[in-house]
């Protein structure tokens, strides 16, 4: 028995009006707020009172609730004023909110617990909430256990009336409904208690989302995107003033109410901008781990609505996402898309799900939103692995086409100069990979075109990768405006000149590095593939990468498409040789036009096309990285379902996608073996055609598609490294009456397709007479089979694989139709070339040298070696100085260091002339190399032409040496360095090939590859 009331209960108990009176308290139902103010004060001065006025207080709501519940109209009324008291506590008390925090928030879940249904009493519940969330500093969540339980629990129950269905005739208390739940999470959203323990944020955030995702997916994109708008527009709440942005001290904490006399009801959109407001203050507040933690919460949400087939409400909350997201933080989103959707990988169906992800993605790529610290690497890595993936599951899985989209879409994000090329080179080294390759298979399958499948997905994705970039830069933006689709990627259009393509200078303004041949070159044994369907893709691939990317110095065509050589003034001679020697000699897009001619050569007269694999199965990858030989076969094509690509496998047991398709992990193929297919394509082209030739109808078609874009778009490149190429297949189809028709056949296609090509080099040479003599041609070669024309192909995209035209049988062509009664004189034409005053302007050469240039016989296999890159054969010393040339036999060596070349091949300098002179040649061998002795640190090193004339002087050379060496010695120097009288031995030419003395011969090469002419 208590002698005396303790005076903290004296001061809560006077809060309260009379017995009587309580019910009359309505509709505010307040405490007194003398006494009130008078228990603020108490408890402001006196904080270690603090906890026990929370206690009291907790026993009269859990005393006032279990009345209430039973319609007890005075408790209900008392427990309002209960609540008053603690919001009053709070806000005075928030220097010291942690010591009432424990009863605060169990006052709040006995209150939900028992009330939910009471509107007024969850008003007045989650005006306190929003009171305590204002000034808590959060760190008793997740470590008071029990603090944290009644916290999450209340969070759940304010969640769950955000999103109530309350069946209502006009929906007005439905709305009030959600928007006092909305208000609290907005409050929690707000709160530092979200966000200041990192191990208690994905639970909190997971209940948070639902709820707000909940009315999102309810919406039109065209409504979400209007109240959007207002929402930026207008910061702040109607029903909640957002507060985080200032000190705790500071804050002021909103009241909530349920209901204001004179008031209309909500409406729909207010509990819209309600969840908009909340979702995109949770977004702003958050850091990188904070919005990895909403993205996961966000996907858990979707599916427990079923909301992954709303795509539209999708896409724009991804947009939405990264737009509300903090700049620095902005990348989480793509990426956890991405991370999410490696997660449904080995699903053996698509899903709407992985729809909607890819979907999410392309949106996110595409808007016009910058994506800053984006690895861009990582992300078509792990898009390259889900295509490989995919294609391994269902090589016709319909989620195929999105990923390629997601692929191309990565080009509109370019933050610095090499990036587009730095991704085409992981996608061509991927590329290469599966070609020789294949592709892991889920099981065996007599028509599976799991390889085909996936080089026709990383082709698309690499085409559209370029083209994406291109158009983002002159469309100065990225696209989705509105949640809508993304912009299209649109095809040239075709030529209306016969072929030849206008050149638009803005279409090259973009300031991004262009996809160079060299990297590009890895590609082109692909227009040999033993599937037509990738043939066919690769041909139309290459055809827009010659239209748009690849390097076209010297090489441009005016508004008609024909040739016009800059006139001389625009650079120096030194310059223009220097050109020169670049377009004769060879750079990275001349050596892959020679790549390119070889490979268009063989697969116009190869009996054999597509990559032989190995029989046995093998693991995935191996430990040190090395990707192992898969068990494939090609498809041939006679047989074009072929068999079975890969073994037996089973997903369950399936390497993990680091392992089987990780960027890190995975080596670049090894180019020696590729270099033994091609050889293999070599061992199988007869020295005529015949009609055991592979190709088709269609590759004809392709192999003049491809022609006339190398023609058109670099037709200088093109003359020189194609006319000994078109006069090498001009030979091999000559037949005789001897021949079959099917031989006949495929000659005649041949002389067709050369009919076509020098239709082509007459316009864009402006050649009249070479027009005419094919255009002639062409009207004699009416008679079947014809070529069929290239079927329609949308860059960037994954289309339907194209079906290829076959031959007629034998038995439907006529015998006197079989071969062409006339067609275009190789030789006629050739001189009609070499004697265009056009060609001669833009090659430097006159018309013997250009005709000793073409004259050189070609054959495939020079084209290969001709184009391996080999070590730079010269370099510019400075303006107006002539380039030394380097012997042959040096650029033959791998190991460049000057102590590892044998003397017999060193290369003769400066510094030896010096040595001549002086009397050292006698000293030395007949190469006159530097003695062994003398450290490479004392000059220059022979390599670097650029400061050979920068000479230093050895710490063994005495300043002055009297000359003794012989007239002989320094004669033997000077001609070795070309200056003295040439003789058809010397290791170093020191002259620069002049523009008007084209007899002069250069050996920058073996003199069997000499791409200039023979003397």
């Amino acid at each position: 028995m208590h002698l005396f009331t303790p005076n903290h209960v004296l001061l809560i108990a006077a809060c309260y009006p009379p017995s009587s009176a309580l019910l009359s308290a309505g509709p505010e139902y307040r405490p007194n707020a003398q006494e009130l103010s008078r228990l603020t004060y108490y408890a402001a001065n006196r904080p270690g009172k603090i906890n026990k006025l929370g206690s009291e207080l907790e026993k009269r709501v859990r005393n006032e609730c279990h009345k209430a519940q039973y319609a007890n109209t005075r408790a209900r009324a008392s427990l309002l004023i209960t609540l008053a008291i603690l919001r009053a506590l709070a806000v005075e008390c928030r220097r010291d909110i942690s010591l009432l925090s424990p009863s605060l928030v169990a006052c709040l879940r006995i209150t939900l617990d028992t009330l939910s249904s009471d509107l007024e009493v969850c008003a007045r519940t989650a005006s306190v909430f929003t009171a305590w969330c204002t000034y808590t500093d959060g760190h008793a969540i997740g470590v008071d256990a029990a603090l944290t339980e009644d916290y999450l629990f209340v969070l759940r129950k304010f969640a769950s009336q955000s999103s109530a269905e309350i069946k209502s005739v006009d929906n007005e208390l439905r709305n009030r409904t959600r928007l006092i739940g909305l208000a609290a999470l907005t409050g929690a959203v707000n709160s530092e208690a979200l966000y200041t323990s990192s191990s208690q944020f994905a639970p909190q955030v997971k209940v948070i989302a639902r709820p707000l995702l909940f009315h999102v997916v309810k919406t039109e994109v065209s409504v979400l995107e209007d109240r959007s708008l207002i929402v930026k527009d207008n910061p702040t709440s109607p029903y909640l003033a957002e507060f985080r942005s200032r000190p705790t001290v500071e804050r002021r904490a909103a009241s909530i109410h349920a209901h204001v006399d004179g008031e209309s009801g909500p409406s729909s959109l207010d509990v819209l901008d309600a969840s908009l407001r909340a979702l995109s203050h949770l977004l702003q507040h958050s850091n990188g781990g904070h919005v990895g933690s909403i993205m996961q919460a966000a996907f858990e949400s979707l599916d427990e609505l079923k909301s992954w087939n709303s795509l539209d409400q999708c896409r724009w909350f991804a947009q939405k996402a990264c737009e509300w997201t903090q700049y620095q933080y902005r990348y989480s989103v793509p990426t956890r898309l991405v991370e999410r959707l490696l997660e449904t990988q080995d699903l053996p169906v698509s899903t709407p799900e992985q729809e909607a992800l890819a979907a999410m993605v392309t949106t996110v790529f595409t808007s016009p939103i910058p994506l800053v610290n984006l690895s861009t690497s990582d992300i078509i890595s792990n898009l390259i692995t889900l295509v490989l993936r995919r294609v391994g599951v269902n090589p016709n899985d319909a989620l195929l086409p999105s990923l390629v989209g997601s692929i191309a879409s990565l080009g509109t994000h370019v933050y610095y100069s090499d990036q587009i090329q730095d991704l085409a080179g992981e996608l061509i080294s991927r590329l290469a990979a599966v070609e020789m390759q294949g592709v892991l298979g889920r099981d065996k399958d007599v028509n599976d075109n799991r390889r085909s499948q996936a080089i026709r997905c990383l082709l698309a994705g690499l085409l559209g990768l370029m083209r994406s970039a291109d158009n983002h830069n002159q469309g100065q933006g990225r696209g989705l405006e509105g949640g809508g689709s993304p912009p299209p990627i649109t095809a040239p259009q075709p030529p209306s000149n016969g072929g030849a393509t206008s050149h638009d200078p803005s279409s090259r303004a973009s300031r991004r590095a262009r996809v160079s041949a060299e990297v590009w070159r890895d590609t082109l044994s692909l227009l040999c593939d033993g599937d037509y369907a990738v043939r066919s893709d690769y041909a139309n691939t290459f055809v827009a990468y010659l239209r748009s990317e690849i390097a076209k110095r010297g090489d441009s065509t005016d508004a008609n498409g024909i040739k016009r050589p800059r006139p001389l003034l625009e650079g120096s001679p030194s310059h223009q040789a220097n050109s020169i020697n670049l377009l004769l000699l060879g750079d990275s897009a001349t050596r892959s036009l020679h790549a390119a001619h070889a490979y268009i050569y063989m697969l116009a007269t190869t009996s054999s096309l597509g990559v032989t694999f190995s029989s046995s199965p093998s693991p995935a990858y191996s430990a040190n990285g090395d990707i192992p030989t898969i068990g494939v076969t090609a498809a041939t094509p006679q047989d074009e379902s072929g068999p079975a690509i890969g073994d037996n496998f089973d997903l369950q047991s399936s390497p993990t996608p680091s392992q089987a398709f990780g960027r890190r992990s995975t080596r670049p193929v090894s180019r020696s073996r590729k270099a033994s297919n091609a050889q293999r394509l070599l061992d199988s082209v007869s020295a005529k055609v015949s009609s055991t030739a592979s190709a088709s109808l269609s590759d004809y078609a392709l192999i003049l598609h491809v022609l006339t874009a190398v023609h058109e778009e670099v037709p200088v490149r093109g003359l020189l490294t194609g006319v000994p190429m078109l006069l090498a297949l001009d030979g091999a189809c000559e037949v005789g009456e001897d021949d079959d028709i099917a031989t006949k056949q495929r000659a005649k296609i041949i002389k067709e397709v050369l009919a076509h090509v020098w239709l082509v080099l007459g316009r864009v040479w402006d050649c009249a007479e070479l027009v005419d003599i094919a255009e002639k041609a062409l009207l004699s070669l009416q008679e079947p089979p014809d070529l069929p024309p290239v079927a329609p192909f949308s860059p960037g995209i994954l289309r339907s694989a194209d079906k290829q035209i076959t031959f007629p049988p034998v038995e439907a062509v006529p015998a006197d139709a079989a071969y062409p009664r006339s067609c275009v004189n190789a030789e006629e034409a050739l001189m009609m070339i070499v004697s265009s005053r056009a060609v001669q302007e833009a090659t430097g050469l006159d018309r013997q040298g250009l005709l000793r240039r073409f004259s050189t016989k070609w054959s495939a296999d020079t084209a290969l070696r001709d184009s391996v890159e080999r070590p730079s054969s010269s370099r510019q010393v400075g303006e107006g100085s002539p380039l030394l040339k380097l012997s042959p036999a040096l650029m033959a060596i791998e190991n460049m260091s000057l102590q590892s070349l044998t003397r017999s091949v060193r290369g003769v300098g400066v510094t030896d002339l010096r040595d001549a002179l002086e009397g050292r040649g006698g000293a030395s061998n007949t190469a006159l190399a530097r003695p062994p002795s003398i450290s490479t640190l004392d000059h220059t090193s022979s390599f670097d032409l650029s400061n050979r004339l920068d000479l230093t002087r050895t710490r063994s050379r005495p300043k002055k040496r009297a000359v003794t060496s012989g007239a002989g010695e320094v004669r033997e120097v000077l001609n070795k360095l070309g200056i003295g009288k040439q003789n058809g031995n010397s290791l170093l030419k020191a002259s620069f090939p002049a523009l008007h003395k084209p007899d002069q011969r250069s050996t920058s090469q073996p003199p069997e590859q000499n791409l200039l002419y023979r003397s």
